[in-house]
């Protein structure tokens, strides 16, 4: 075994402004243990702060706005009380020695009214979701249909994602992502399936990513661009989105980031050994000099090929960080990982959120 190649995925990096100790990166991932009124709660705090040992934790979506509800516990970051509770979290992922990224939010469609105080949806489009149904309040509800955004309501946006950033820097975050992805507000401008638009912000891509491109110039102006970050998944049907050109989508996304020299470029997969998903990852990274994260499925040993390979600067991972808060260590030591509890994933309480055994719990694994 070439012991220098397979722990690549434990050597220090740098992406944008911020300085890692590990290229192991904790994705976004909704877990709705906020309250009611979406401010982040003390487990949440020992649940970041357990899995500190990450090179870089991206927090779960984050809403912009107290009517861009699609969880019903999903946390906020409009509001001073949110804003104090995630304070307890960067200040205790610090005190760990970790960095913390906040995903700021807004669903889009991709909602309902019940969640949000009777507030109607909206997007680029007034079609609604195809699928069976939305969870709410009132129960599960079929989908509503969706306000289309005039453009004098653009700005109105921007503003609200601005406003987040600010008060993510004022919470102690180390940097922020723009959630351009899964179907959420600023991808039902992104891809043609969902932005059925005739004016600026419709028709071809330079004027589907104007939004999103508004929003990221607007982060940068809060964080400077090394500490903003995109997620995009040109590929991924959640939320009934596709576009008839995924490469495409890439390609200027990837050129735009560039231009601006941001801070973290993470490309979503469902499976990243799909040929097409290597696909869109070998375009974007033939464009980007910047850091580009990938994200869908890894395995420790598949994440050091590709971080080999310079085809990722550094691996996102999902499932196995909800099951296993020490996953460096485990990655380190080659230990087996916990396995997921699916069905505590959003049942709130500490039951299958922060009772996962660490490998001082369980010295068998690695004896």
């Amino acid at each position: 075994m070439n012991n220098s190649v397979k722990d690549l995925l434990l050597t220090p990096v740098k992406l944008g402004d911020l300085q890692l100790r590990n290229r192991i990166v904790m994705s976004p991932m909704t877990r709705t243990r906020a309250t009611l009124a979406h401010v982040p709660t003390e487990l949440m705090v020992e649940h970041y702060v357990q899995r500190a040992s990450a090179g870089l934790i991206i927090t779960e979506c984050t809403m912009v706005s107290g009517t861009a509800s699609a969880f019903i516990t999903d946390p906020g970051i409009y509001n001073d009380a949110q804003l104090a509770q995630w304070r307890k979290v960067t200040d205790a992922v610090h005190a760990a020695g970790g960095l913390i990224a906040m995903q700021i939010w807004h669903p889009g469609r991709a909602t309902h009214p019940y969640n949000n105080d009777g507030v109607e949806s909206v997007s680029s489009t007034d079609r609604a979701i195809r699928d069976d149904g939305i969870n709410t309040l009132a129960g599960k509800v079929p989908q509503s249909k969706p306000r289309r955004l005039r453009i004098d309501e653009l700005p109105g946006i921007v503003a609200q994602f601005r406003k987040a950033a600010e008060n993510a820097k004022r919470a102690g975050f180390d940097a922020v992502q723009i959630h351009g992805a899964h179907g959420y507000l600023l991808d039902q401008f992104l891809r043609d399936s969902v932005n059925d638009r005739s004016d600026a912000y419709g028709g071809g891509i330079a004027n589907r990513a104007r939004l999103l491109f508004e929003v990221i110039d607007a982060a940068i102006e809060v964080y400077g661009a090394g500490r903003v970050g995109v997620r995009i998944s040109p590929l991924v049907p959640y939320n009934d989105v596709s576009d008839s050109d995924p490469a495409g989508v890439v390609r200027y996304v990837a050129e735009q980031f560039e231009k601006r020299r941001g801070g973290l470029f993470e490309l979503r997969h469902n499976q990243h050994t799909d040929p097409a998903e290597l696909e869109l990852a070998g375009i974007a990274r033939n464009i980007l000099t910047v850091p580009l994260l990938l994200n869908g499925g890894y395995t420790r040993e598949s994440g050091e090929a590709d971080v080999a390979s310079g085809l990722a600067d550094a691996v996102v991972y999902g499932k196995p960080y909800i099951a296993n808060p020490d996953l460096v260590e485990r990655f380190r030591l080659r230990a087996p990982l916990n396995d997921v509890d699916f069905s505590k994933l959003y049942a709130g309480g500490a039951s299958g959120y922060t009772d996962y055994a660490r490998l001082a719990e369980n010295s068998h694994e690695h004896a």
